[in-house]
């Protein structure tokens, strides 16, 4: 599993014309899955994002937590994030588990991490051409990959 961290001042994300989930000041959380993905991968980027220490403390050092400020996250599913570019320039997509497997998988990490942080995380609809936006604060763009942890 990858997923790509943002810390905003706010996001949502529309389907259809219609906004599904809309957050304030907390983290974007864009979500890809791979095949060989399982609840290792799930557990180990759920505390690592609820323990991420990219929010300000009062000195101005990036010290805590999006539980520490009771933040809000948005949680989208993006299968793109598996690309491989290796091979010319279109990105192959072999890298993205099937439906089978993500999408319990990208349920099951929303459910999870909503426990971690102790509050409802807002989602996307896997699948669905959405409309993510942000205002990214610092900005602050993190990428942890539960597949390369020395990364």
């Amino acid at each position: 599993m990858r997923v790509v961290v943002q810390r905003v001042s706010s996001a949502s994300v529309t389907i259809g014309g219609v906004v599904k989930s809309a957050i304030g000041q907390g983290l974007l959380v864009l979500l890809g899955v791979g095949p060989a993905d399982g609840q290792e991968d799930l557990d180990y980027l759920v505390k690592k994002v609820a323990a991420l220490r990219i929010f300000d403390d009062e000195e101005g050092v990036m010290n805590r937590s999006v539980v520490d400020i009771g933040g809000e996250v948005l949680v989208v599913s993006q299968f793109t994030l598996m690309a491989s570019t290796k091979k010319g320039n279109r990105p192959s997509y072999v890298r993205a588990a099937g439906h089978e497997l993500a999408i319990p998988l990208y349920e099951a990490f929303c459910a999870t991490l909503s426990d971690a942080i102790g509050r409802p995380v807002g989602t996307g609809e896997f699948g669905a051409e959405m409309a993510v936006s942000l205002i990214n604060d610092g900005p602050v763009t993190i990428i942890i990959d539960s597949q390369q942890k020395d990364f």
